[in-house]
């Protein structure tokens, strides 16, 4: 990874990997909602929230596929290949690892003479 990521040319393909990034957080918070919602069913006993939260239930579970099925046809999703599934994790983690160490704050943060300022 290059070290300039101020310049833009270096960005190229940034935002594929981000919107896949975006989408597997996305899908993993669908599940989370799923899982709460299969929970709540399960103590409630009034029959009117009950069909309130599966009726919610279902919309998540309509959102999970669709969802699921934008990553299937994006390549940012391998359910039925474990060693794609893995290299494709394996090489997010490292991209994760080489924003995080990228100097991203430098030591000297005096600006003086960068930006075009009047004289006093």
């Amino acid at each position: 990874m290059n070290e300039d990521y101020l310049d833009p040319k270096y960005a190229e393909g940034m935002p594929k990997m981000a919107d896949s990034s975006f989408a597997l957080d996305f899908l993993l918070s669908i599940k989370t909602g799923i899982r709460y919602y299969a929970t709540a069913l399960t103590e409630t006993a009034s029959s009117e929230l009950r069909a309130t939260l599966l009726k919610q239930m279902e919309e998540g579970i309509d959102l999970y596929e669709e969802t699921v099925d934008l990553l299937l046809e994006k390549g940012w999703l391998y359910p039925h290949d474990l060693g794609k599934q893995v290299e494709l994790d394996l090489k997010s983690a490292d991209m994760a690892l080489a924003i995080a160490e990228m100097k991203l704050f430098p030591r000297d943060t005096d600006r003086l003479g960068t930006f075009a300022t009047p004289y006093k």
